[in-house]
């Protein structure tokens, strides 16, 4: 039996692999209470803490989460910072109720 051969790693990309939309970075449109949401994956910041509109826990810095902003402005101010899977169960939760440590889960 001969031995394994390594291939030669290069780092042009392939040709038959497809362009990643949106300059390479995982974007895409969902919709989200009535209207197009952009989406866009990110690997996490470091030194940066976000509040997670789903579950208002704080996303630390260095995790990995979504960006999601109204499609029909790229305005900062509109950039929402989401766990993934509180993006992903959107439509399920009820409203953001917040309650005290002693209030009562109904």
């Amino acid at each position: 039996m001969s031995p394994r051969r390594n291939r030669e790693k290069s780092s042009a990309p392939r040709e038959d692999a497809p362009a990643a939309p949106f300059g390479g970075s995982l974007r895409r449109v969902e919709s989200y209470r009535g209207e197009d949401w952009v989406v866009q994956t990110v690997a996490g910041s470091q030194g940066r803490h976000y509040r997670c509109p789903g579950c208002d826990q704080e996303i630390p810095s260095g995790v990995g989460h979504v960006v999601a902003w109204p499609d029909h402005g790229p305005g900062v101010e509109d950039r929402r910072h989401w766990h993934r899977a509180c993006w992903g169960a959107r439509e399920r939760r009820g409203a953001g109720v917040q309650r005290g440590r002693g209030a009562p889960r109904y």
